[in-house]
This record gives C-alpha cells, structure tokens and sequence, in this order.
C-alpha cells in the first residue's frame, strides 16, 4: 500500500513537472521568442502592414476597400466616389448576421460556377459599368479594354490590388474628376505599380489605397 502511494505521487509529481516545463516553453518562451523574430525582422506585417496617412493609420496594404458615395435615399447599394480609383469588385463579401452590433468585414468569394447565369450578368453589368464610368470627354473606354479584375471578384473579397491594366483605364476619368492633368495620374499610376514577387511570383500590381492616398496628396497641391 505504502509503495502503490509512493508510486502514484512519483507518477503525479513528474506529470507535474511536465506539465510545467512545456507550460513554460510552449506558452511563454516560444511565443516570446516568435514575436521578437517577427519584430525584429517583420516589424511591419507583425503589426498588420499598416498604412498612415497624416500621421494615422487609415488601412492595411492587405485589406482593400471600398471608395463609394454615402447611400441615398431608399438605395441598398452605394454608388462608387468616382473621383477615386476603384479596386476589385467585392461581390463575395457577406453580411454580419451573427453580431449585428459591430459592423465587420467578412471574407468570401460568390462561389458561383463559370457558367452560372447569375456570374454571367454580374460580368456583364460591371463591364458596362467600367465603360460608362470611365469614359469622360476626349477618351472613350472600349468594353474590350476592360481586363479581368476590373469585373471580378477575388477569392477573398479583399484583394487591396489591381492590375495596371485596369488602374491606367482609370486615369483619365480620376484627372478628369479631380481637375488634375492626365500626365500626372498616369506618373502616380507608373510610381505605384509593383512588380512580380521575386521577379516571378504573381502578377504586377497597384495597391488600391496607396494609389489614392498619393492622389489626395496630389490634389492637396492644386
């Protein structure tokens, strides 16, 4: 009886110093050490790749947004601030159901087939959309012009980038809307266009809210 109790607290006080040491080296020293790599070296994505402008912080270069006008009367959609360059649409986002009472970003894509009828109109709608809106006194926007992004959602719903196809279809109706001359845009567009990842990963890009936040300087000059 004596031995079967000075085995069961032998048995329990080695689970306990197990359960102490990887306590300490699970839950305290691997994540301090993680998080001082990532500070030291990642500072700026450990922190969620802000973006500030006037000395606050207005965005992540990882999360896009939407640029519209406030909704009107009786609408459910909002009209997009065409003064702004536009980013992907959006259509995959969902709506907040569960906590209503903070307005959240939720992820998602349509998860519509190529062939749903539903897409198809969506594809065509935003088509005309790109062309009607973009097409200003002097610049006619060609429906076969419009690239791919500027129709689609991404996987996501939150892709912050576009193409510099789409971006550049946009700079004669933004210099037009912001009274700028079009060489300029074009120069802002040309500035913030980034290439392949490593030369070889994905496709040239523009950061959406980057761009515009070098255009309201740009406009803040005038």
């Amino acid at each position: 009886m004596n031995n079967s109790a000075t085995n069961t607290a032998r048995l329990l006080g080695a689970g306990l110093r197990a359960l102490l040491v990887l306590t300490l080296v699970t839950g305290v020293l691997y994540p301090l050490a993680v998080t001082g790599i990532a500070q030291g070296l990642f500072h700026d994505k450990a922190n969620g790749s802000e973006i500030k402008a006037d000395g606050k912080v207005v965005g992540s270069s990882l999360i896009g947004q939407q640029y519209n006008l406030p909704l009107k009367k009786g609408q459910e959609t909002p009209d997009p601030d065409l003064k702004w360059f536009q980013g992907r649409p959006a259509n995959g986002l969902g709506s907040n159901s569960i906590n209503t009472q903070y307005k959240l970003i939720l992820s998602g894509a349509t998860n519509l087939a190529a062939d749903s009828k539903d897409l198809v109109k969506q594809i065509e709608d935003a088509k005309a959309a790109v062309v009607k809106d973009n097409s200003v006194p002097g610049y006619t926007v060609r429906p076969s012009q419009v690239p791919a992004d500027a129709v689609t959602s991404s996987g996501s719903g939150l892709d912050p980038a576009v193409s510099p196809e789409y971006a550049e279809l946009q700079v004669h109706r933004v210099a037009e809307k912001n009274g700028l001359p079009v060489a300029q845009v074009e120069k802002l567009v040309k500035d913030h266009t980034e290439g392949r990842t490593l030369g070889f990963l994905g496709e040239p890009r523009v950061n959406v809210l980057e761009l515009n936040i070098a255009l309201k300087a740009l406009t803040a000059k005038q």
